[in-house]
């Protein structure tokens, strides 16, 4: 202990015992809670989010998921087009081999040289290419859709829902009905209607552009969809919030001292929406990432020869009863990623939304 200052007031510990002090009570604890360090609403969101134990497994397998899809191909010698080629020549007899198994060419090949080859870890497909690297690469191209689509969802749907809940009267009639009529369309039937007048519009534009060759009409076919379709939910919820929140006082103090209302808007009210926002993107990611697989697996999706988990499911179907596992991996990492987005959806609802604040 150090030594007591004879004019200070604090309490000489070395006076007392154990037996002197008693535990604290459960009210004096609630109000230690209240006079404990003043955090940001996203600093404490952020430490609430890491007490869900699920939250986080959901967090670490998405980073390690996102890691391996951009480390993996620079280790891997194939590519996703690649057809398996021993000493410079097609090699036939690697079509449809089981994981961790070589083809009777590459076997012999490594026998002659001593050479050990790179193992097929997933096997092959049809066309004699590695399928782990194609599953790599339909994970990357899924993760992108849904990333890209959620992205565009916030957007489209932040901007919409803010100027309708901000405006009100007839402006926001007007608004809300237009979002009741995109509500009113089947999903599943306008996602394939679009999906295919889309490709068939924008392909002659995009022949004469380089940049959007890499990508595939197809592609971006699906983030017009997207940003078409999937951002009304977002616009309701924060229309929803802004209406709320604007009937309260420190808003009428900022229009009171002549505060614009951009300002208004971007500093003081969204970002008491910034759980709901978060939420809805989160949870966005995995409906762009299953919509975009089961597009892919109807043959409009993303563009061959590019895998996605959904074209990869699609063509697996062909030989199901004899190699079962050309569905199950594909399959498998759709369930990963999905499960592991709405349970960190889950997470982040459980630690942003103030209404579940105990």
């Amino acid at each position: 202990m150090p030594k007591k200052n004879p004019l200070s007031a604090q309490i000489d510990l070395s006076k007392f015992s154990t037996d002197d002090f008693e535990p604290a009570t459960g009210e004096e604890k609630k109000q230690q809670e209240v006079m404990g360090e003043s955090v940001t609403f996203f600093k404490d969101g952020c430490r609430r989010l890491s007490r869900n134990k699920l939250a986080m497994a959901s967090l670490i397998v998405l980073i390690v998921l996102i890691v391996s899809i951009i480390v993996l191909p620079m280790i891997i010698p194939y590519g996703y087009s690649d057809i398996i080629k021993v000493d410079g020549k097609r090699d036939k007899t690697a079509a449809n081999l089981a994981p961790f198994t070589y083809s009777q060419r590459e076997m012999e090949y490594m026998e002659r040289t001593g050479e050990k080859l790179f193992p097929h870890v997933m096997g092959t497909d049809s066309l004699c290419r590695d399928y782990f690297i194609r599953v790599i690469y339909g994970t990357r191209v899924s993760l992108t859709v849904g990333l890209v689509a959620s992205i565009m969802v916030l957007v489209i749907g932040l901007l919409y829902g803010s100027i309708s809940g901000w405006c009100g009267g007839m402006v926001d009639m007007v608004m809300m009905r237009i979002v009741d009529i995109i509500y009113s369309l089947p999903d599943t039937l306008m996602v394939i209607l679009l999906s295919v007048v889309l490709n068939q519009t924008l392909k002659p534009v995009i022949e004469n552009i380089p940049f959007l060759q890499v990508i595939g009409t197809n592609m971006i076919a699906l983030f017009l969809v997207f940003g078409l379709l999937y951002w009304v939910g977002m616009a309701r919820l924060v229309r929803g919030q802004i209406l709320t929140i604007k009937q309260n006082e420190y808003v009428l103090a900022a229009r009171t001292i002549g505060t614009s209302s951009g300002r208004i808007l971007r500093k003081h009210i969204l970002p008491n929406c910034l759980s709901v926002i978060i939420i809805t993107t989160a949870l966005q990611i995995p409906s762009a990432i299953f919509t975009e697989s089961y597009l892919s697996f109807l043959g409009i999706g993303v563009k061959v020869p590019m895998p996605s988990l959904g074209s990869l499911a699609n063509e697996a179907r062909d030989g199901l009863l004899s190699y079962p596992y050309k569905l199950i991996f594909p399959a498998a990492v759709i369930c990963v990623i999905v499960l592991a987005f709405n349970l960190l959806g889950d997470g982040l609802r459980d630690a942003f939304d103030p209404k579940l604040k105990r």
